[in-house]
């Protein structure tokens, strides 16, 4: 059963690098095959609960080795026992 999970990352790196962090983090999310979309606040990603939280926690990670002390998250997560798609969220503005 596919939910959604989006997941607003902040590195705390030198100002000029933040851009270049999220890059390798949604490069990351892009590479693991699920779907996603990349909003200007957050990248919402469509899957299993246990592979977008492991997803996130990876996210975690590739920030801290891309040089930030630390890393802020907001996660929200949409979960219904009958699936969530982005097709029914978003048929009607495509």
């Amino acid at each position: 059963m596919a939910i959604h999970v989006s997941l607003q990352i902040i590195p705390k790196v030198e100002s000029g690098r933040v851009y270049e962090v999220v890059d390798a983090v949604i490069e990351y999310i892009a590479s693991t095959g699920v779907p996603y979309i990349v909003g200007p606040m957050e990248t919402t990603m469509e899957g299993e609960l246990d592979e977008l939280l492991g997803i996130v926690a990876k996210a975690q990670e590739i920030c801290t080795s891309r040089g930030a002390e630390r890393v802020l998250s907001m996660v929200k997560i949409d979960y219904s026992t009958r699936g969530v798609t982005f097709d029914e969220k978003l048929h009607k503005y495509r």
